[in-house]
């Protein structure tokens, strides 16, 4: 069976932000603006994107 998938756009610019939010939006894959990526919807990565919810949104 298929592992459940989540997408994730970055919605606003890190460039003002601490270095660990900067690492944290890097390790996502997340290089532009509006730029959307599929992740494995686990713990893990629920734990990333609920580190920097100013910056990032879950896509339906």
């Amino acid at each position: 069976m298929a592992e459940a998938m989540i997408k994730i756009k970055l919605k606003r610019s890190p460039i003002c932000t601490p270095e660990t939010h900067k690492s944290i939006v890097r390790s996502l894959g997340l290089r532009k603006l509006n730029q959307v990526v599929e992740r494995p919807d686990n713990a893990g990565f629920r734990g990333m994107v609920k580190k920097v919810p100013h910056l990032l949104e879950i896509v339906k």
